[in-house]
């Protein structure tokens, strides 16, 4: 995710970022510049079309669309920025639980329990890393860290991670019940916690595995296609050749609301708009370490 100053108008006006859409378009907007130059020159010099042709009165049908066209690309970057923004909420409510947990297993568990502590030290975090790495379908070995009762080769054999992590917590918290450490009480308050992991994860893969209808996606852009392609056949009779950056401007605007919807409807991957799931992973694990009284550089 890419942080910066929203109040920075001169630098947002002058900056080309590596996500910019334009660097994306470019070859479609060269496209549309060519062939408006095309259209323009068949109605203007070859076909010597005068202004009452009645190819101009399609501007009519383009003022009609517009409207809708909007109300499309509202839609469908509200649908993105919602389903980006529920992302960021349920982290939240990761980094939330895990703290959680955490304050509740440093002040149920004795210091003579330091196996047990440890365990949590590290499967507290390890869950988040492994909810991020999940989400991106990829295993990194090296965001996980191992203890006594835990080995990071385990998760090889696994084909859900995080459940697999989740498993591991449940069942620490119930060997440590049947030993008297942690009484019925304790185990009715971390209850909140422990479900709220999966709870996380469950609508977390709802968003990614739920894109938006594919009916809907495929018919806003051939709306957006035919619409841009038709202007040229009515812009040329009052901008004549000036009609070729006019149209290229509006595709530009057009296509960059749906492709800036494409890339954070699915807010858990790598993109620069993605969400910061990295920097939360390790911002748990800093606060975790924190509240179990471990010093910097032991993490």
């Amino acid at each position: 995710m890419i942080s910066y100053n929203p109040k920075d108008w001169f630098t947002f006006i002058f900056r080309f970022h590596k996500s910019d859409t334009f660097r994306a378009l470019l070859p479609m907007i060269i496209a549309i510049c060519i062939y408006s130059g095309v259209v323009a020159w068949f109605e203007v010099d070859f076909l010597k079309m005068e202004n009452d042709s009645k190819l101009k009165n399609l501007s009519i049908m383009h003022s009609l669309l517009t409207f809708v066209i909007s109300t499309l690309l509202v839609f469908r970057t509200n649908t993105a920025y919602d389903r980006w923004w529920e992302g960021r909420k349920l982290w939240g409510t990761l980094v939330n639980s895990s703290r959680n947990l955490a304050m509740k297993m440093n002040a149920i568990l004795p210091e003579g329990k330091r196996d047990e502590r440890d365990f949590f030290l590290s499967m507290i975090p390890n869950y988040a890393f492994t909810l991020k790495n999940h989400l991106r379908s990829i295993v990194h070995e090296e965001d996980i860290q191992e203890n006594n009762f835990f080995k990071r080769t385990e998760l090889k054999q696994e084909q859900h991670n995080p459940n697999y992590i989740a498993k591991k917590i449940y069942e620490q918290v119930e060997m440590l019940h049947r030993d008297k450490t942690i009484t019925d009480q304790h185990l009715i308050y971390l209850n909140n916690e422990l479900m709220s992991f999966t709870d996380v994860c469950g609508a977390c893969e709802r968003i990614k595995n739920t894109p938006i209808p594919y009916s809907y996606s495929l018919f806003l852009k051939k709306f957006i296609f035919f619409f841009v392609m038709s202007l040229p056949l009515t812009l040329v009779f009052s901008l004549g050749y000036y009609c070729i950056p006019v149209v290229a401007f509006i595709f530009y605007v057009l296509t960059s609301m749906e492709l800036i919807a494409e890339e954070i409807e699915d807010p858990f991957g790598k993109d620069s708009n993605d969400l910061p799931t990295d920097s939360i992973s390790k911002n748990i694990r800093k606060h975790v370490h924190e509240i179990f009284n471990y010093t910097a550089e032991k993490i």
